[in-house]
């Protein structure tokens, strides 16, 4: 069987059912327009939820792509789930944040309305622009690393809310530059939602570490220097590959 690893991705609604498939839209624009694929060379088309179909290219004719399928298969969902809870991040780096924790394996994110964040997203119009960044940019993301799932990025939720989920979860970690503990002390689990909140550029409030850690979640240091709000998740994330099972086939 040979390699996909190199392969470039494109995201369909579902994978074709049987040995053909075609490719148009944006998706087909871009392989045939941008990525200029041709006839004789390979791709993998995703269905975004573990679904990858490794197909050769037969025909292009304008922005549409004919193919036929080698095979198609479904991936298993990564244990434990890591969900990214990401406190909003003024400019671009909140889109940095959403770009490297997707690179880095992330299975969802929930921005964060934290009491230091200077950014402020309303419920209005402003809110669902920021929203869709984050969103298209896991997207991308997620193409650009091959992934055969797209993270989930949800609505935005408060620290209130944010706790009920951490009690609910399988375990939660609250990045924080002042925690006496190493992420290699705490237990993991092997299955269900592994939270991690990483705070605003102003840092956690007192409060809110309270909050968390009474619902059940450990404050943890990742490494000897501070990261920023941007970086810390994928960092976090590369951690836990090691720690865990999650990186294992």
């Amino acid at each position: 069987m040979t390699s996909t690893s190199g392969l470039p991705v494109f995201l369909v609604d579902a994978l074709p059912p049987g040995p053909t498939a075609v490719l148009d839209g944006p998706e087909g624009r871009h392989a045939a327009t941008v990525r200029r694929l041709r006839p004789g060379q390979r791709l993998l088309l995703s269905d975004g939820v573990g679904g990858l179909a490794d197909c050769d290219i037969e025909h292009v004719d304008g922005d549409v792509l004919r193919l036929s399928v080698r095979r198609a298969w479904q991936e298993r969902v990564p244990a434990p789930r890591v969900v990214l809870a990401q406190a909003l991040i003024k400019g671009d780096r909140g889109e940095l944040a959403v770009e490297l924790a997707t690179e880095a394996g992330v299975d969802a994110v929930l921005p964060w309305r934290a009491s230091r964040c200077i950014a402020r997203w309303d419920d209005g119009p402003r809110g669902a622009k920021a929203l869709a960044k984050w969103r298209s940019t896991a997207r991308e993301a997620a193409k650009q690393a091959r992934r055969s799932r797209l993270p989930e990025v949800g609505e935005p939720v408060s620290t209130k809310q944010l706790a009920g989920l951490i009690r609910a979860g399988a375990a939660a970690l609250v990045l924080h530059e002042s925690a006496t503990a190493p992420l290699t002390e705490i237990p993991l689990p092997a299955e269900g939602d592994l939270i991690i909140v990483v705070g605003p550029e102003g840092g956690i409030t007192d409060d809110e570490v309270a909050a968390f850690t009474e619902a059940g979640a450990h404050t943890v240091r990742l490494g000897p220097t501070v990261l920023r709000a941007s970086t810390a998740a994928a960092v976090a994330l590369g951690a836990l590959g090691v720690l865990t099972q999650r990186w294992q086939r």
